[in-house]
């Protein structure tokens, strides 16, 4: 299931619920919505490596993965992605909302299909459009509170669809040689350090602008402003130093790895302090 990948994917759904609000939402709500996510994306990544098999055992990062150790049959990975996916469905649909359950459905499909079948072995920009699956959470968590969606949601979501180029671009120049033994595109693999360095400055500067918009669009605080442009310029600052001839090129790019999960966890205790003390 990835559930370290899905923790991360979890982190925003809270306090998307929480501006949804405009408060807490109900214990059971939370916990029916966490619980069916992390299934739901746990269904996804189960069939990614199904799928991906592989292309795992080429790569050190992933070789010790169940299926290519033999822990667990192709097969019996395929039906328990099955039956985790159908609880996750069955949840968000009877104790959510039918929006939440579509947006679920459509998550796992277009993780699934759109970006580990259709586009992550065939185009350099695979995480960027195949990354939108991972915005869903937002988007998910804001539906299973209300039933709709807003222009609040979008630009949550324009930010987790921002942040996540600059985020997993950091990893694959860690891993470079994996992903280029595996035969698979991402960016850093094809690309000039160059061009690497100028698409990841252009998804954080659209990502600190987004994270502007959504404060605006959620109404909330001016001190929860300045610090969401702290973070995104401490992000920045991190980003300046990936210079292409630095000696410690692929340690500054873990660096900034490491960095993106915290601004991104701590970008949503920022939202959710500033709604609740409004």
């Amino acid at each position: 299931m990835k559930l370290r990948v899905v923790e991360l994917l979890l982190v925003s759904t809270l306090p998307a619920m929480i501006l949804a609000a405009k408060g807490l939402p109900s214990f059971s709500l939370v916990a029916a919505t966490i619980i069916a996510g992390t299934f739901a994306a746990g269904s996804a990544n189960a069939f990614n490596m199904v799928i991906e098999s592989d292309i795992d055992k080429l790569m050190e990062r992933t070789s010790k993965r169940p299926i290519v150790t033999g822990v667990i049959t192709k097969t019996n990975a395929a039906i328990f992605a099955t039956i985790i996916g159908v609880i996750s469905l069955l949840m968000f649909w009877f104790l959510t909302t039918s929006l939440a359950t579509l947006l679920a459905f459509i998550a796992i499909v277009f993780y699934v299909v759109v970006y580990t079948m259709a586009l992550k072995q065939r185009t350099s920009q695979n995480i960027v459009w195949g990354g939108a699956a991972g915005c869903m959470p937002v988007l998910i968590g804001w539906a299973a509170v209300t039933n709709s969606l807003s222009m609040t949601a979008l630009a949550f979501f324009m930010v987790i669809f921002f942040w996540t180029p600059p985020h997993f671009w950091a990893l694959a120049i860690k891993y470079k040689d994996d992903y280029s033994a595996a035969g698979i595109p991402m960016l850093p693999v094809v690309a000039t350090k160059a061009r690497v360095h100028k698409e990841m400055w252009f998804h954080t500067i659209m990502m600190i602008a987004s994270s502007i918009w959504l404060i605006i669009s959620a109404d909330l605080s001016l001190w929860s402003m300045v610090v969401t442009i702290l973070l995104g310029l401490v992000f920045a600052r991190e980003l300046i130093a990936l210079k292409e001839g630095s000696e410690n090129y692929t340690k500054t790019a873990a660096k900034i790895f490491q960095w993106s999960i915290t601004y991104l966890s701590l970008l949503s205790v920022v939202l959710v302090a500033a709604q609740l003390t409004v």
